[in-house]
């Protein structure tokens, strides 16, 4: 349920906001600041997020207070006028809407470890419950305007809240009591002193910054083109329910035959670059239903893949602030500054922007090979 309220949020903002924020009167340039803005705050603000959660006593705590937190400031946002204003309320919300992630990633990676089951499958709910808010999105729009896409995610962000709060099982951050907060401290040094894992959270985040552009203005280029919000939201959709089949039959089966990260990373990254490569050409809709299928890969696999690899090389006192390093890199800063360069690259070349994410994605490509020889020294099967 909670992967599911989650990113059912996240169905509404990721294809939706740029449009919300193109009706407010914004033009490419803002858009892309409003949207990088907190993904580039993920510097500061993930680190300190992830120390701040590891002084809880349970994991649902923060997540719970984080999720009201989005949802206060989502709806303010819906109220208030003005570039300035919009700014601060977006950067809070999707800052706290962002630090959920990865918290909710470790607790369900440590109940998947100790009760036997796949993260791969509450994982591809959530992804499930994204492609129902991208079509019904679609159809609000039609209907209902812009404005609909504000209420929608402040109103997913107050029921992660409850959830939270409520259901959430109560699962310790620590096996004793929580940890100083200097000693807290010294794990994220620690983790940021490990080339290993640092030139790892490289090659994933690269490929996963190539998406700024997709996810920021796709909905903007499409309607361009005349295609109307509702097939946005099953073009959105189609992407995700072909992730989902990756989740729930390929990677336990990958998974069953001993198949490690590395490969699958590999795949991932050259899949981006395809995608992207192609994306540039503005090409028609029968050509864009395939090339969202490669969603399952230039995304899913390499979120599942990356997971795995952070798991394995972060010590287990540590799964916290590595998986949410992770995000800060991955969502944060490289896509983050992807996104900035979006709105200046939508305004030049409309959809010729996407090169620049076939360029990024190829950089991934080559962290990758570089990341090989690393991980064949021991600290984590590839």
């Amino acid at each position: 349920m909670h992967y599911a309220l989650m990113f059912a949020g996240t169905g509404v903002s990721l294809p939706y906001a740029g449009l919300w924020m193109k009706a407010q009167g914004l033009s490419g340039a803002e858009i892309g600041v409003l949207l990088a803005a907190p993904m580039l705050g993920r510097l500061i603000t993930g680190p300190a997020i992830a120390i701040w959660a590891d002084g809880f006593r349970y994991r649902r705590t923060p997540i719970a207070l984080l999720a009201a937190l989005a949802a206060l400031a989502y709806g303010t946002a819906g109220l208030v006028e003005g570039f300035f204003a919009w700014a601060i309320c977006w950067f809070i919300a999707a800052t706290g809407a962002a630090a959920i992630i990865p918290l909710t990633d470790v607790l369900t990676l440590r109940l998947a470890r100790r009760e036997g089951f796949t993260f791969a499958v509450p994982r591809g709910f959530g992804s499930a419950a994204f492609v129902g808010a991208n079509i019904g999105m679609g159809f609000i729009l039609r209907a209902a305007g812009a404005e609909a896409v504000i209420v929608g995610v402040t109103l997913a962000c107050i029921c992660i809240a409850f959830v939270a709060w409520r259901v959430l099982p109560g699962e310790p951050v620590h096996e004793g009591p929580p940890l100083a907060g200097w000693a807290r401290f010294q794990g994220m040094g620690r983790l940021l002193r490990d080339p290993v894992l640092m030139a790892a959270l490289l090659a994933i985040g690269t490929v996963q910054a190539a998406h700024a552009f997709y996810y920021g203005f796709s909905a903007i280029l499409w309607r361009e083109q005349g295609i109307e919000p509702h097939l946005t939201g099953m073009l959105w959709a189609f992407a995700v329910v072909v992730e989902i089949g990756l989740m729930w039959v390929f990677d336990p089966w990958r998974r069953r035959r001993g198949i490690g990260p590395w490969p699958i990373l590999m795949i991932a990254a050259a899949a981006a670059v395809l995608r992207w490569g192609l994306m540039a050409a503005t090409p028609p809709l029968w050509v864009l239903w395939p090339l969202q299928a490669l969603h399952a890969l230039s995304f899913a696999a390499n979120y599942l893949a990356g997971i795995e690899l952070i798991e394995r090389l972060a010590p287990r006192e540590s799964q916290t602030a590595a998986q949410t390093l992770s995000s800060t890199l991955s969502s944060g800063v490289l896509i983050g500054g992807a996104t900035l360069a979006s709105g200046p690259l939508y305004d030049a070349f409309g959809a010729g922007g996407y090169l620049a994410m076939a360029g990024l994605a190829g950089l991934g490509l080559i962290a990758n090979l570089a990341l090989r020889p690393m991980l064949g020294a021991g600290r984590a099967l590839a």
